[in-house]
């Protein structure tokens, strides 16, 4: 029977990676133990060694130890091949079971035990709606198609990996070693090394971002790196975790799809591993806050996100994914940086190029699918940022940009209060909330006459440099372009280091 698909995400496959290499080097000594043992045996054959009953009961021991210790050895042998096997199916196995739960959660929507989707929420309606997946639009059906897809490809794995289980305990069962050393089930064999079971985070996807931190304050040091060595995918997934473990657990991630050509993931991985190396090169510090690379999510952070007095995040526009455009992204939220540096000298400022959403292309921006999308993400992304620095609050500044701006009006929408300071939008289509409704404290915007995304058409709402919404005007310059807002030879630059620094 395969194990239920949440069982299956928490397996411990480092902890069974360590017992296969036990029982490896137990195979691996066996012979030389049998070498030396026969060696006794037979100098005990000898008369000048020991003679008389005594020394022959002692050889006929001897080689009778030999005779066990080869057929152990072979035995051993076979259920170690089997063994191997079972890792490999259960590390597939846990793999696939993380994207599932992580992809449903994503949308959302919820996996049972045996991979079925269930617990659709209301029907969306309307344009591009799927009968396949009533309640979905077409992205949504097709990410909670592939969560089904992922989740069925997890249990077949799992069932190899138990087929293999029960395969190594019967190879060593005609040498008479029984169910306490040889167990058929994925948890007994893992439990051959005798460590408890560490909490995992399989059931807290989808979970406010406050009873995820307060789970994670709860661990011991050993559960915490237990967590992160075990689900890297979960791990790094949670917003509420704070942003040095979401690094590891995804740079754990990350070598795991660079190492794998064939994964959905891996352009987008070369891209991550290259812009994280040239940035490190350069002496900066880098945190891989977001890495769910087959969906091209990533969210890369410059400085401290736990630490930093100010942290900013920069939402892109229509156009932008991780492969193309994150270094550009990152130089974006560079500048900004350095632009805050500039406003307040020494101020520990951190930085994120936010990709936690999908920006659609030129041709789908008049659609409003992936702003609602994002804006879910960036809100729960905010609230995570929070509830990891609840003692040691910093001001939060969300700097968006023509799409990146409709992502922080959805955001808003959400339930809850936005989790931000203050709110700088560029080049903005329009919204349909003014800045009470955006309810950040501080809300500025920026409209260049050179920008035609901002008065061309009022495709989401009403200008953001109408009286009517509030914002407060930032400087631009009569030839600033649409993509033109953080040039450094632009003036809006300096004026959202400002508002980053607090100075503003």
């Amino acid at each position: 029977m395969t194990a239920p698909l949440t069982e299956v995400a928490g397996w411990d496959v480092p902890l069974l990676r360590g017992a296969v290499w036990t029982l490896s080097a137990v195979a691996d000594r066996l012979p030389a133990w049998r070498g030396r043992t026969e060696a006794v045996g037979r100098a005990l054959g000898g008369t000048d060694c020991w003679y008389g009953p005594a020394g022959t009961a002692a050889g006929a021991a001897l080689t009778e130890v030999s005779t066990v210790l080869a057929a152990v050895t072979g035995a051993l042998t076979g259920s170690l091949d089997q063994a191997r096997a079972l890792l490999g199916a259960a590390a597939t196995a846990q793999e696939l079971a993380a994207r599932a739960l992580v992809t449903a959660a994503s949308v959302p929507v919820r996996l049972d035990d045996a991979g079925r989707l269930v617990g659709l929420g209301p029907a969306a309606g309307g344009v591009g709606a799927d009968p396949l997946v009533p309640g979905l639009d077409v992205d949504d059906t097709a990410t909670a198609l592939r969560a089904q897809q992922l989740a069925e490809e997890a249990l077949e794995a799992a069932a190899g990996a138990v087929l293999a289980a029960a395969a190594a305990a019967d190879a060593l069962a005609a040498t008479g070693v029984g169910p306490a050393v040889g167990p058929a089930g994925f948890p007994a064999l893992s439990g051959l090394v005798g460590a408890p079971p560490a909490p995992h985070p399989t059931l807290l996807l989808g979970a406010p971002p406050g009873r995820v931190a307060d789970w994670w304050a709860g661990l011991s040091t050993a559960q915490r790196e237990r967590a992160i060595e075990r689900t890297p995918v979960l791990v790094g997934s949670l917003d509420g975790v704070p942003a040095w473990a979401r690094d590891e657990a995804n740079r754990r991630h990350l070598d795991a799809v660079l190492a794998d050509p064939a994964d959905p993931g891996h352009p987008v991985a070369v891209a991550v591993a290259r812009e994280v190396a040239a940035r490190e090169d350069a002496g900066q510090q880098v945190q891989l806050w977001q890495f769910r690379p087959a969906e091209e999510l990533v969210a890369l952070g410059l400085g401290d996100l736990d630490t930093a007095d100010a942290v900013s995040l920069l939402v892109p526009g229509v156009g932008n994914d991780p492969v193309g455009d994150l270094d550009e992204l990152t130089r974006g939220a560079a500048a900004v940086g350095d632009a805050a540096l500039a406003a307040s000298p020494g101020l520990a400022v951190a930085t994120v190029a936010w990709l936690g959403y999908r920006p659609p292309s030129v041709l789908g921006a008049p659609l409003p699918g992936a702003s609602w999308h994002g804006g879910r993400a960036l809100d729960a992304a905010l609230d995570g940022l929070a509830a990891t620095r609840a003692d040691r609050p910093g001001r939060v500044t969300v700097v968006a940009h023509s799409y990146g701006t409709v992502v922080v009006d959805r955001a808003a929408d959400e339930p809850g209060r936005l989790a931000a300071d203050a709110l700088v939008l560029l080049g903005s289509p329009g919204l349909d909330n003014d800045a009470a409704g955006l309810e950040a404290p501080e809300v500025y915007e920026s409209s260049s006459p050179a920008d035609p995304i901002t008065w061309l058409a009022d495709w989401y709402g009403t200008e953001t440099d109408n009286p009517r919404v509030g914002a407060e005007p930032l400087p631009t310059s009569w030839t600033t372009g649409h993509t033109g807002y953080l040039d450094p030879d632009r003036p809006t630059l300096p004026a959202v280091g400002e508002v980053v620094a607090g100075q503003r």
